[in-house]
């Protein structure tokens, strides 16, 4: 899975670079990824997930046993 974030599914979006003359050209934006360790208290272990900064929020915030709980039911594996 390159550039994809495991928790959120951020991926690249296509958009314009726009110059000074106006003129137009495709360019990518790629999402902010991160390679990160997480230690899982629940199966005591490590656990290593690509993510967005974003993800990083979520996990600090809700807990990296919900996240976990949510990614597993939508069938990923960890």
């Amino acid at each position: 899975m390159a550039r994809v974030c495991q928790v959120t599914g951020k991926r690249p979006i296509v958009g314009n670079k726009v110059s000074h003359s106006n003129i137009k050209t495709k360019r990518r934006f790629l999402p902010n990824l991160q390679t990160k360790r997480f230690f899982f208290v629940e199966e005591d272990r490590w656990i290593v997930l690509k993510v967005s900064s974003e993800a990083i929020r979520t996990i600090s915030k809700n807990g990296l046993a919900s996240v976990v709980k949510d990614m597993r039911a939508q069938g990923n594996k960890i």
